[in-house]
């Protein structure tokens, strides 16, 4: 698939990567390379991994990172309560049958394990949430696709994942690790391409309407605001004011009442209200 193949099933995807995310994915896929990707919140970041995977035909796993993660909630673990019930039904007095315990039919899959059984695209997501302990683990495994389950031996990747890692930037990533990625920062969308996304994904709303949301949005992101809104809320926004819209309010009231779609905290909202007039005004 060359860079404009890949740029036309995005877009049918509803994904519009501006150039430098395209060519960054274009030459994460050919170079077989993790894709690591910083950003705001809501711009995209989780939802390109999605949408890969619906492009390439291929599984997505994710893995959700947080503190305190370890190797083996996200490597696998054995399934105590089977494995149990399995030593009680049977003859636990023989070697054969504690050996039996440590069985695939045992073994419980966690997301890393689960990206090298088949074709995947691995998504670690918010990896700065991680431990630097992980980050060092994860950067290992990155290295090889491997993994060995002492009991049943190594397993190697069938086929490499397609590895996507998000990043919202609440600590900084060890270098080694962003050695091993390509690297691309991801912006909130110029006015013409978050027009292109929002008509996208809401196909009722008319074009003066949309124009008037982005301008809103992009107003609002100049605030000095906690958590400005991404490209999921101007899309979630647009969709509540076109609910309203349809059943007869002005567009601007729309939006007004909608508010709450794309502001998510007490005071940001106190700010935008204080402005509000002049952000929504056709």
């Amino acid at each position: 698939m060359n860079e404009a193949e890949l740029a036309t099933r995005l877009r049918a995807e509803r994904y519009f990567a501006d150039e430098g995310l395209l060519t960054a994915v274009y030459l994460a896929l050919t170079l077989g390379r993790p894709l690591l990707l910083e950003g705001e919140p809501g711009v995209g970041k989780t939802e390109l991994a999605a949408v890969l995977a619906r492009v390439l035909d291929r599984e997505l796993v994710r893995l959700q990172c947080y503190e305190g993660l370890d190797a083996g909630q996200a490597l696998y673990e054995w399934d105590y309560p089977k494995q149990l019930l399995h030593l009680r039904a049977g003859d636990v007095d023989t070697r054969a049958g504690v050996g039996d315990v440590y069985g695939e039919e045992f073994l419980l899959e966690r997301p890393l394990l689960r990206s090298l059984r088949q074709p995947t695209v691995l998504l670690v997501d918010e990896v700065d949430r991680a431990d630097s302990e992980f980050e060092a683990f994860l950067l290992e495994f990155l290295g090889d696709f491997q993994l060995t389950v002492p009991e049943l031996g190594t397993i190697r990747a069938t086929e490499p994942p397609v590895v996507v890692l998000t990043s919202n930037r609440t600590r900084e990533l060890h270098d080694a690790l962003k050695r091993r990625c390509l690297y691309h920062w991801i912006p909130f969308p110029g006015p013409e391409r978050e027009r292109a996304i929002v008509r996208a994904h809401v196909p009722s709303i008319e074009e003066d309407a949309a124009d008037v949301l982005v301008r809103a949005v992009s107003g609002t992101r100049r605030l000095d605001l906690l958590k400005r809104p991404g490209i999921a809320e101007s899309v979630e926004w647009a969709r509540g004011a076109a609910v309203l819209a349809a059943n007869g309010e002005p567009w601007p009231v729309a939006l007004r009442r909608a508010l709450g779609l794309l502001i998510k905290d007490e005071e940001d909202t106190a700010v935008v209200h204080a402005h509000l007039e002049e952000l929504i005004a056709p």
